[in-house]
């Protein structure tokens, strides 16, 4: 996700639930937790939070999570994750890329459990370090909009 000008990367990893949130370094280099938001189950997903969130971490740009199955097939989900990244550049005008999310969650909870750590009572900072799973997976491969 290289550019010649300094930009800080949101990440979305959307659920039911909570919707976990990560924001990149300035370069584009390292990504780092930047919390969650909580989502009533059923409802549409907290747009305006979302964009206030983006003010004040100051992105530059939207990294969103495209959930698919084993076979890489998209669902509902998925075309919710399309809905929300095209929103975000509709409203922003800023480049809202989608990645593969399969398995982030998946790392996340390997590396909390590697830390020594545990993932009972903290399923939001589990949400952001997916979601930081996520914005670190798109950096390094460099993910252009899917």
């Amino acid at each position: 996700m290289t550019d010649d000008r300094l930009c800080r990367w949101m990440a979305i990893d959307l659920g039911d639930r909570r919707i976990g949130l990560a924001i990149s370094d300035p370069t584009g280099t390292i990504a780092s937790p930047a919390g969650h938001v909580l989502r009533r189950m059923g409802h549409r997903v907290p747009l305006t939070t979302l964009l206030n969130k983006a003010t004040e971490l100051e992105a530059c740009g939207f990294v969103v999570g495209l959930p698919l199955d084993e076979r890489g097939e998209e669902g509902p989900r998925a075309a919710e994750a399309r809905r929300l990244a095209e929103e975000l550049h509709k409203r922003t005008g800023l480049e809202a890329r989608l990645v593969d999310e399969r398995f982030t969650t998946t790392a996340a909870m390997r590396a909390v459990k590697a830390m020594g750590g545990s993932v009972r009572g903290r399923k939001g900072d589990l949400d952001a370090v997916a979601a930081t799973v996520l914005l670190q997976f798109a950096m390094q491969s460099n993910v252009r909009g899917a």
